[in-house]
This record gives structure tokens, sequence and C-alpha cells, in this order.
């Protein structure tokens, strides 16, 4: 079986990364994988934490930004040096259960899907076997649909396994989408052809952390550039996006359509029918943009030349 690429985007973690890095290492972790880890630049310890880390585990592969570059960035820089093609990203405040990578593993390939996801996540504050609540995604194959509408997805919480050529179809994670970084990876992948799947009562730890929440401290604190991020993730794929919907992002949605999605969900077309409006969108732009010399500049541009001929 093809052998995985762990990568966990790491920023001011030092308090929670051995345990995510133990929870991959001690039971999810075979002779051929691989373990990345990208530093963002973090102001705390974690560098500290990461070197005992890789003494104790020579298997993991570290590196790092020199500024701080954001969640979707420390995930692209981890994938763009992975050496496998499947990929599993986990967050460095989670926390894998034993032994449940490879059934994982099993299902993505049997279902010759590009993406796969556990079915529950547990959220936890002091005790990861004391959930506060579980939140579940359906079981089975994740439809266009239910994505485009706002429905319980694993981009939502971004921890699954996905294949590399996923990620290059999606033009790797939105950098510049802040806390929306997963969720519109997901959406990306699933627009441009990935077939998402779930794998029935499998599960992980995701840990409730309210004061240094990166979805608390750059979502919710700002509520009205969510809708903004979201658009900026999506302007690569504005050539299979509706016009209607596109001009009701930028317009009279602008701050709000992410919490509307399931009142107006995104609208996708063929590539062939945004060709064409393109094709005649750039003929109107052009006559804008280089306009044709009017009848009397042409009358007074000849008057000219014939006096100039005359003298």
């Amino acid at each position: 079986m093809p052998s995985i690429s762990f990568f966990i985007p790491a920023y001011n973690c030092a308090g929670t990364i051995a345990e995510a890095v133990e929870s991959v290492m001690q039971t999810n972790f075979t002779d051929d994988d691989e373990l990345i880890i990208t530093n963002d630049c973090s102001t705390d310890d974690t560098v500290t934490v990461l070197k005992e880390l890789k003494n104790k585990y020579p298997d993991i592969v570290l590196h790092g930004h020199i500024r701080n570059k954001g969640g979707a960035a420390a995930r692209n820089t981890a994938v763009e040096n992975a050496k496998h093609d499947l990929l599993f990203c986990l967050d460095a405040d989670n926390v894998l259960a034993p032994l449940s990578i490879a059934p994982l593993k099993k299902y993505l390939l049997d279902s010759k899907a590009d993406a796969a996801s556990f079915q529950h996540q547990h959220y936890f504050l002091a005790d990861k076997f004391t959930p506060e609540y579980i939140w579940s995604i359906p079981e089975g194959e994740v439809s266009v649909k239910s994505y485009l509408m706002g429905d319980n997805s694993p981009g939502q919480h971004g921890n699954y396994l996905f294949t590399k050529q996923s990620w290059v179809n999606a033009k790797g994670y939105a950098e510049g989408s802040g806390a929306l970084d997963t969720w519109t990876f997901g959406l990306r992948q699933i627009i441009t052809g990935a077939k998402m799947v779930v794998l029935k009562d499998t599960f992980y730890y995701h840990r409730l952390d309210y004061a240094n929440s990166y979805w608390m401290s750059d979502a919710e604190a700002n509520l009205w550039s969510v809708s903004i991020k979201a658009t900026y993730a999506l302007f690569p794929f504005f050539d299979i996006i509706d016009e209607g919907f596109i001009n009701y992002m930028l317009g009279e949605g602008k701050y709000d359509w992410f919490y509307r999605l399931k009142q107006k969900p995104i609208v996708l077309v063929s590539k062939e029918a945004k060709r064409d409006f393109y094709t005649k969108l750039h003929l109107e732009v052009k006559n804008v943009a280089y306009p044709g010399a009017s009848f009397f500049s042409k009358v007074t541009h000849k008057l000219k030349r014939l006096l100039k001929i005359k003298q």
C-alpha cells in the first residue's frame, strides 16, 4: 500500500504539538511514511519542542518560515516538500485515535477516492476521552451539492487524507484566506473533480481552545471578513462559477454570502459556457480600453494630413 506524508502546520503550539505528533508516530506511522512539520514563525517555545521531537523521531522533517504567513502557507510548504502522493493533514492541537489511519487509507484506495475523512470529530477541552460534543458528517461519498450549500464537510475541520493530485488540481490551500483555509481547500478540491468519502464509525479528537482558536481570533472576531476571504479563495475558479452568483458575491452578498449558503448555494457552470461569456466580455472591454476613432476625429485627422501635404 502507498505510504503517507503526514503534515502538521505549527504556530505557537508548544503546549499541544507533542501529543499530536505522538498520536501519529505511536500507532499510525508505518516504515516508509514521513511526518512534515512547518513552523510558521512561532514566537513561543514551539521551536524547542520541535527539536526535542526530532531527536526522538528522526523521521520527522522540519521546515520553517522566516515570517508568519498563515495556516494555508504552512500547509502548502509541507505539501510542496512531501515525497508521497498520499497526504494527511493534522492540526497541531488535534489528536489521532490509535490505529485509525490504516482503515482510512484502505477506504480511500478501495473507493478510488481523492480524499477520505473520519466521520466524527470528538471535541474536547481537558480530557479527550470525555468530549464536550461530537460533530458528525454523513457517511459515504460527499456530494458536490452538499458542499455548495454549506453542509457539514471534511473541509470544515481540515484533518483528513487526500491525494497530492487533488491538491494540485485545487491549486493548493488558498493563502490569505485566514481561518477559511481548510474549508475553502475542501471546496476547491470538490469543484475541481475530487471524489471525497467519509468512513463510517471513525473519529479523531479535536481540541477546543477558545482563547487561542484560529477560527475564533480570525473569523469570529471579524464576521464580515469571512465571506470576503471565501470569495478571494474562489477567484482562481471564477471560470466555473455562475456569473450571477459572482455578481452576488461581489455585490449585495459581499459580507454575508458564506452564512447564507443554505438559502443561496454556490452555482457552478461548465467551462465552455464561461468561455463563451468571457469571449464576448473581452470584446466589450476591448472597445472600452481601445476605442475606435470617431467620425469627427477621422475627418480632422484627414484634413490635417491634406493641409500638411499642401504646405
